[in-house]
């Protein structure tokens, strides 16, 4: 029911905090959500390849730096505090000796004088600790051009600088090699990652072709075929969407089913009257008599006034079940005041029939969420029902009352009805049986209705002292006067009508 899922304002698309864009592809999302972390994850893949390619060309060009380092140590002498080095000149040509990179060495006495080799190395930051031979490396520039360097110290005497070995080599021979690397592992994925695409996008294909078919079948359909799809063949992802499907199919099917009820019981009972009106006019038209005519056509205007009365609840409830906010705004609604509107409408009836209408109030205001358009239709349709089934000199009292919830109550002390029967006045032509009262059996099951849309409980049960009927119909209080606040406390008060 349209009132009954939206009691309360639209949702506007200005509203920050309330969003209804979804994407309009599954697969596109889908195939993006795939794509992107593989594109994201691609640069670091290549960055991350770029490191390792890096330390793994170090590592055998810097252990063949190490090995010069520790065999240049192994020819410096140490003689009271006086460092020599025997350099052969077969060694000097092996560290000269590289087709592709510069090879520079140094031995350097503690005072900072070149023993043997070249003046272009830098001079070691020298650690609060020195290891004697333990190799160490870094990275500097001789001559504008970077090279890796290893060095070791060697001590010389106790509070004196150690003497320094070194041996530098440009880089040319590492970064071909770390060329190599990446290349070999990079290249291959700029040939994967396009595959592995196509694969992404025809696995995707795939996997929502089971939609595809099912979209087949729902299009293969008679447009009156309202029967459930069968969940055989459904993805298990899908099939709790194809479920509620069916279930929202039932219960269109149910509904259609009761709209034809309703229709087919309408025309019947729209028959009679008419059948009526027919047969008293072919009277009143062959009467002569004008007492006889005159009393034919009062019988007329009597079956034309129950004619237009059904026709009026036929439409009511009509508009009730398409109530929709374009035709209904709901709105806060002082239950209270309405029906002591109401209940002053009906104080000429009343008094025509010799009935006591009264009105107990709750005492303040009884706040509800609703239509005030429906709500009095509601009110007014238990009103006449009381009065209606209500032997002369009886009474019938509408009050409200304040709890956790907002209640109206219609109470009469007529004929009332058996317990095995309440339920079935809600029903559309229902009437109770052994009752000469005029009615269409559309009152109550108007008022169910319109409850029902509010999101109200409506319940039939006995009157006081065990006569007549009691209608309740319980709705939700609106929050801001729910009991505890002593402004909106409700006392009790009888106020006769009629």
């Amino acid at each position: 029911m349209a009132l009954r899922k939206r009691l309360g304002k639209p949702k506007s698309a200005g509203n920050p905090f309330v969003s209804f864009e979804y994407p309009n592809s599954l697969f596109g999302e889908i195939l993006d959500w795939m794509l992107a972390p593989l594109l994201l994850l691609w640069p670091i893949s290549i960055a991350a390849t770029n490191h390792v390619a890096s330390y793994l060309a170090n590592q055998p060009y810097d252990q063949h730096l190490a090995d010069n380092v520790t065999a240049i140590v192994r020819l410096v002498k140490v003689d009271g505090g006086r460092v020599t080095v025997n350099f052969p000149a077969s060694a000097r040509t092996v560290l000269r000796t590289d087709e592709t990179d510069l090879l520079f060495y140094q031995v350097v006495a503690p005072n900072t004088r070149v023993i043997q080799g070249d003046r272009e190395i830098p001079w070691p930051p020298v650690p609060g600790r020195v290891e004697a031979g333990k190799v160490l490396f870094r990275d500097d520039r001789i001559e504008g051009e970077n090279v890796r360097i290893a060095y070791a110290f060697i001590p010389v005497r106790e509070g004196q600088p150690p003497a320094v070995v070194q041996v530098a080599e440009t880089l040319k021979k590492r970064e071909a090699l770390s060329s190599s690397i990446i290349s070999g592992v990079l290249l291959p994925q700029f040939a994967i990652i396009p595959l592995a695409v196509i694969l992404v996008y025809m696995g995707l294909s795939r996997g929502i072709a089971p939609l595809r078919f099912l979209q087949q079948r729902i299009h293969r359909r008679r447009p009156t075929d309202l029967s459930p799809i069968p969940v055989t063949r459904v993805p298990d992802e899908v099939r709790p969407l194809v479920v509620a499907f069916n279930q929202m199919m039932e219960r269109l099917e149910e509904n259609l089913q009761a709209q034809q009820r309703f229709i087919a019981q309408a025309a019947h009972q729209m028959r009679t009257p008419l059948t009526g009106l027919k047969t008293q006019t072919e009277i009143a038209l062959s009467e002569t008599n004008p007492e006889q005519m005159r009393h034919a056509l009062k019988l007329i205007a009597e079956s034309t006034d129950r004619a237009a009365h059904m026709i009026n609840q036929l439409l009511i409830l009509a508009r009730a079940e398409s109530s929709h906010e374009k035709l209904h705004q709901v709105v806060p609604v002082n239950l209270d005041a309405l029906a002591r509107e109401v209940s002053s409408e009906w104080v000429m009836r009343a008094l025509a029939k010799d009935i006591d209408l009264g009105f107990e109030t709750c005492g303040g205001k009884l706040l509800i969420d609703g239509v005030p358009l429906l709500l009095r239709e509601l009110l007014t349709n238990l009103v006449d029902n009381a009065i209606k089934y209500t032997p002369r000199g009886g009474h019938v009292t509408v009050r409200t009352r304040a709890t956790a919830a907002a209640i109206l109550e219609v109470e009469d002390d007529g004929i009332g009805i058996a317990p095995d029967e309440r339920e079935s006045v809600f029903e559309r032509f229902y009437r109770v049986l052994g009752t000469d009262a005029e009615g269409s059996g559309l009152g109550l099951p108007i008022a169910a209705e319109i409850a029902e849309l509010h999101r109200a409980k409506i319940g039939l049960d006995i009157g006081a002292e065990g006569r007549g009927c009691l209608f309740r119909v319980t709705f939700l209080r609106r929050s801001e006067n729910l009991p505890g606040d002593d402004s909106h406390r409700p006392s009790a008060g009888n106020f006769p009508l009629a």
